[in-house]
């Protein structure tokens, strides 16, 4: 009896691993590949300064760690439950800036699947249309607002006599709307940093409104930065 449990319990496990060692090679070969062209999509695509080099290795892990997952729960439904509860204890407090970075995730995770399973096909026509889309978008800036919108900083000495400083004049000048984002006076409270979210009028060039920015009395560290991409400041 002990031996026919044995025996039974022994095919239940070799039921259980289905994939050959050539197999496991290339499920984890091809969710490393995937992960990488993940990462070097994400790279070429980014938009803005919340860019991360770990982001990038995290989405390669991702893939890889997946496929290893979805082999070693095989067929095994018991197995399956196991990790579930094994995996429910982590926890993950990282806040993700960009909003587009999750979809860089769930595309790890459904390669990892797709390789795990041996859907080589799917795994690789699947990211190689993700590809094209986000290149596209990215070329395209789709769903941009402005295409003149930008962010001015710069630091100005605080003048008592002054009620209406020249730089909101330039500023009124070649933008079409300016919003003041950020002021931070210095130290001995002689000067103050602007922040200014500036759309610049059509027919206006911004290398000529940084210039004059640049040129006035009292104004240093002046910098325009292109915000259609996003910027977090």
């Amino acid at each position: 009896m002990e031996v026919d449990e044995i025996s039974n319990f022994i095919n239940s496990e070799k039921l259980s691993y289905i994939y050959m060692p050539t197999e496991i090679v290339a499920n984890l070969v091809l969710a490393f590949i995937i992960g990488i062209a993940i990462s070097y999509i994400y790279k070429k695509t980014h938009k803005g300064l919340s860019y991360s080099q770990s982001f990038m290795i995290t989405n390669i892990f991702i893939a890889v760690i997946v496929c290893m997952v979805i082999m070693i729960i095989g067929n095994n439904l018991a197995r399956a439950f196991a990790l579930v509860g094994a995996l429910s204890i982590i926890r993950f407090r990282t806040v993700v800036k960009d909003t587009k970075d999750t979809s860089y995730i769930f595309w790890s995770l459904a390669a990892g699947m797709a390789s795990g399973t041996g859907s080589y096909f799917l795994a690789i026509a699947g990211s190689v249309f993700i590809s094209i889309i986000a290149y596209l978008l990215h070329i395209t800036n789709f769903g941009s607002i402005y295409k003149s919108e930008f962010i001015l900083q710069f630091r100005a000495v605080l003048k008592k006599e002054e009620k209406s400083p020249l730089y909101d004049k330039i500023i009124s000048k070649y933008a079409k709307t300016s919003t003041l984002l950020h002021a931070e006076p210095s130290g001995d409270g002689d000067s103050i940093m602007l922040s200014f979210d500036i759309v610049m009028k059509e027919d206006k060039r911004h290398d000529e409104f940084s210039a004059y920015i640049a040129k006035l009395n009292g104004v240093s560290e002046v910098a325009l930065i292109a915000a259609k991409y996003d910027v977090d400041y």
